[in-house]
C-alpha cells in the first residue's frame, strides 16, 4: 500500500465477505487468474476483475512481486532506529526519498523513526548511514540493527 493509503486511526475500509475472500485468495497466489478466483467465491471472471480493480484503486490492497534480496545481489539489510528533533513527518519524507530505503515508520518509545534499508555490502550500508542518513537536517542519533537471518517474513495478514 503506498504510505498515504495507509493510516492508522483512520476509518478502515468497510469490506464485504466476498471482497474479503478475493484479497485472500490473492495473498494465497497473487498470480491466480480471475476465474479461479470466482469460482472459488462464487463470482464471473469480469466480477472479479471489476472488483479487484476496486480494491486496488481505493488503496486498500496492491499485488505485487516480492523479491529476495540476497538472490539480487543485496547481501545487507538492517533496520535504523532514528531519534529526531523538529518534524519527524518531514524527516520521514526525505527518509523515504532514498533509493536504498524501503520502508519507513513513525514510531513511539526510544526511537522517531524506524528506516529499514537493503544495501549491497556493508561498505554501502557505512556510505549510506554516514553521508546520507546522519547528515539529514533533524536527525540526532541513529541505532543500526544488522540482520544476520530472515527468519519470518509474511504478508498474509488476513481480512476483518
Amino acid at each position: 500500500m503506498s504510505s498515504n493509503a495507509r493510516s492508522v486511526g483512520g476509518k478502515p475500509a468497510q469490506l464485504d465477505e466476498v471482497s474479503k475472500k478475493i484479497i485472500e485468495q490473492l495473498q494465497v497466489d497473487g498470480r491466480r487468474s480471475y476465474a479461479e478466483i470466482g469460482k472459488a467465491v462464487g463470482l464471473s471472471e469480469a466480477a472479479v476483475r471489476q472488483r479487484v480493480q476496486k480494491l486496488t484503486d481505493a488503496g486498500v490492497m496492491q499485488v505485487v512481486a516480492v523479491t529476495d534480496p540476497m538472490q539480487l545481489g543485496f547481501y545487507r539489510q538492517a533496520m535504523i532506529g532514528i531519534r529526531a528533533t523538529g518534524d519527524a513527518r518531514e524527516l520521514a519524507d526525505t527518509l523515504a526519498a532514498i533509493p536504498s530505503v524501503d520502508y519507513v515508520v513513525l514510531t513511539a518509545g526510544s526511537f522517531d523513526i524506524l528506516a529499514e534499508v537493503v544495501c549491497e555490502d556493508d561498505e554501502e550500508l557505512i556510505n549510506l548511514l554516514n553521508s546520507q542518513i546522519r547528515n539529514l537536517k533533524g536527525v540526532t542519533s541513529t541505532e543500526t540493527f544488522v540482520y544476520l537471518k530472515l527468519h519470518k517474513q509474511l504478508y498474509n495478514w488476513g481480512t476483518r
